[in-house]
C-alpha cells in the first residue's frame, strides 16, 4: 500500500503529536503541582502548652465576636508576622478548650447587618495578603479543630512570587473545603508611593499620589477613578474564579487615614468601599471599634493583631479584652483595676489617683482613665452614681465623660461650686451648659444615658437634660473618668464611689427596649 505526499505528512505530524502527548502530560503535572504544593501535617498533639483552661460555668461575655488579624504562618522566618504552625496549633487549641468558636465571613457580616447574634464566644480568624503558609499550614490545623478562616487577597499578587503567594489553584481548594472564605485586599495597591515631590511615601490606597512626570499631585477626581478602578478589578479577579463576591475589605498597612477625617480624600476613600463592601477591617483606628453596633454604623472594625511573639496567654487575655460586656455585668469599676486604660500624660499604676490612695502625677497636674474601652463600646441605656470629695474651691476638680469612644462624648465636669457640660466637636472640648452649686467639698451625681439624651443629677437638686447630636451606634460608648488639680500646696480630688446600672427600661445588655 502506498501513500501519497500529503497522506505521509498528517501521519508525521499524528505521531509527532502521539510522540508528544506523555512529555506533554509531564509538564501539566510537574506544572499543577508547582501551583499546589504539598501540606504539611500539623504539630503533633501536644507539642505545645495550651493555657488558659476550660470555659467558665458563668458566661458574661456579650455576643459581639472578637476579630483576629493574623498574615502568615511558617517556619525559618525573619518577620514580626509570620506565626510558627506549633503557636498557631496552640492558639487553636486555648480557644477550642475556652468554649470559642469561629465564623465565617456570612456570619460576621449577617451580625453587622443586624442579623442575630452569633454567640456568646466567638472569634473571626483573618488573614491579610494571601501568603503560601495558609495553603501549606493553617489550612490542616484549622481541619483539626474544625474552625475555619477568612483571606485577604491582593489579587495581583496571587500566583507570583512563589512560594510566597498563593495559587489559584490552591485558593480553589482552598474554598472547597469549607474552611476558607475570600475577601478583598486591593488588586495593587498594597504598596506605598511618594505622595509630594520630597519622595514622602504613603499608602497607594489611602492617599493622593505623586506625578513626577507632570511635577503635581493627582487631582482628587483622578484619584478617585484610581482606587475605583482597582476595587472593582480586585473583585472581579475573584469572582471571575468562582468564588463568591467579597463582602469585607481590609486596609492595606492598616492605613485608613481616618473616614471621619473630613478631607476629600479621606471621604472619597470611605465612599467607594461602602458602595462595596459590608465593612472595612483595620488594626488601628483612632477610637475604640471592636465588632458591634459602633463599628457597623462606622463601616470599619477594628481587629486584635496577633504576631510571631503573641503568646497563648496574652491572645486569651486580649480576646476577653476585647469581648463586649453589659453594664449590668460592671456594677463597682473602681473595684477593677486592671480594667481600666490610662490615657495621657500620666499612666501610673492602679487607681490611687483616683480614689485618694495616690500615687499622683506631681504636685498638680491631670489623671484620666478610660474603663473596658473595647468591651463598653456599644453601651447604651445606662446610668453612672458617684460620690466625689476632696474638692476645693477653684483648684482642683473631677470629671466624668460618658458615651466614652462615640462621635458624640460628654463630659460632667465638677468642682467646689459648680457642674459643667463639655462636649467633644473638632478635636477639642467645648462648655455647652453651667450650674451653680452649694459650695461643697463632695457631691454626689447620678448621670443617665439614654438612646438621644442625657440626664445630670447633682446632690438630688440640679439637674441637666442634653440632647445628644449622634444617634444609633455613632452614639454608644462606656465611661472614662479624670482628677485634676492646680494648687502645689493643695490635695488632690478624689472618687469616694462609682457605679454602674442599666437604665430603665434597657436590658441586661444595656441596649433600649421598646
Amino acid at each position: 500500500m502506498t501513500h501519497s505526499a500529503p497522506g505521509r505528512a498528517v501521519l508525521g505530524l499524528l505521531a509527532a503529536a502521539m510522540a508528544c502527548v506523555p512529555f506533554y502530560g509531564a509538564w501539566r503535572f510537574d506544572e499543577f503541582h508547582r501551583s499546589v504544593a504539598a501540606q504539611e501535617a500539623p504539630p503533633a498533639r501536644g507539642a505545645a502548652q495550651v493555657a488558659g483552661g476550660q470555659a467558665s460555668g458563668r458566661r458574661t461575655e456579650g455576643p459581639a465576636p472578637v476579630v483576629l488579624a493574623y498574615h502568615d504562618i511558617g517556619r525559618d522566618s525573619r518577620s514580626r508576622y509570620t506565626v510558627t504552625p506549633e503557636a498557631f496549633d496552640a492558639q487553636l487549641a486555648a480557644l477550642a478548650a475556652a468554649g470559642y468558636r469561629t465564623l465565617s465571613s456570612e456570619e460576621f457580616t449577617a451580625y453587622l447587618r443586624g442579623g442575630p447574634a452569633p454567640g456568646p464566644r466567638s472569634v473571626f480568624l483573618t488573614f491579610d495578603d494571601g501568603a503560601h503558609g495558609l495553603w501549606v499550614h493553617a489550612d490542616r490545623i484549622l481541619a483539626r479543630y474544625r474552625m475555619r478562616a477568612s483571606a485577604f487577597l491582593i489579587t495581583r499578587a496571587v500566583g507570583s512570587h512563589r512560594p510566597y503567594y498563593l495559587s489559584w489553584e490552591e485558593i480553589g481548594r482552598m474554598a472547597r473545603s469549607g474552611r476558607w472564605d475570600f475577601e478583598n485586599h486591593t488588586h495593587d495597591l498594597h504598596r506605598r508611593e511618594a505622595v509630594d515631590a520630597t519622595g514622602r511615601t504613603s499608602s497607594a490606597l489611602a492617599s493622593r499620589l505623586w506625578l513626577p512626570g507632570e511635577e503635581r499631585r493627582e487631582t482628587a477626581q483622578e484619584y478617585r477613578r484610581r482606587i475605583e478602578a482597582d476595587l472593582d478589578r480586585s473583585i472581579g479577579d475573584i469572582t471571575r474564579r468562582g468564588l463568591p463576591r467579597p463582602r469585607l475589605f481590609a486596609y492595606p498597612f492598616s492605613e485608613t487615614n481616618g473616614h471621619t477625617s473630613a478631607s476629600p480624600t479621606d471621604r472619597t476613600l470611605h465612599t467607594a468601599l461602602a458602595e462595596r463592601f459590608v465593612a472595612a477591617l483595620t488594626n488601628n483606628s483612632g477610637r475604640p471599634l471592636p465588632a458591634g453596633r459602633r463599628a457597623a454604623s462606622a463601616r470599619e472594625v477594628q481587629r486584635v493583631e496577633v504576631t510571631a511573639g503573641t503568646g497563648v496567654r496574652e491572645l486569651l487575655a486580649e480576646v476577653r479584652r476585647w469581648t463586649a460586656v453589659s453594664p449590668a455585668d460592671c456594677p463597682a469599676p473602681l473595684g477593677q483595676p486592671r480594667s481600666w486604660r490610662r490615657d495621657g500624660r500620666w499612666r501610673g499604676p492602679g487607681l490611687g489617683a483616683f480614689t485618694g490612695a495616690g500615687p499622683y502625677p506631681g504636685p498638680t497636674g491631670y489623671a484620666t482613665a478610660a474603663y473596658r474601652p473595647m468591651g463598653s463600646a456599644d453601651w447604651t441605656g445606662y446610668g453612672v452614681d458617684f460620690r466625689v470629695a476632696g474638692l476645693r474651691e477653684s483648684e482642683n476638680s473631677v470629671g466624668v465623660i460618658v458615651r466614652d469612644g462615640s462621635l458624640d462624648p460628654l463630659e460632667v465636669s465638677l468642682s467646689f461650686s459648680y457642674v459643667r457640660l463639655r462636649e467633644h466637636r473638632g478635636g477639642r472640648w467645648h462648655e455647652i451648659g453651667r450650674r451653680t452649686l452649694t459650695d461643697a467639698s463632695a457631691h454626689r451625681v447620678r448621670i443617665t444615658v439614654e438612646d438621644g439624651r442625657t440626664l445630670v443629677a447633682v446632690d438630688g437638686r440640679t439637674q441637666i437634660r442634653q440632647a445628644a447630636r449622634a444617634t444609633g451606634g455613632d452614639a454608644t460608648g462606656g465611661i472614662a473618668v479624670s482628677v485634676r488639680n492646680g494648687d502645689p500646696d493643695g490635695g488632690w480630688p478624689r472618687f469616694d464611689s462609682l457605679t454602674v446600672r442599666p437604665s430603665a427600661g434597657a436590658g441586661k445588655d444595656g441596649a433600649r427596649r421598646g
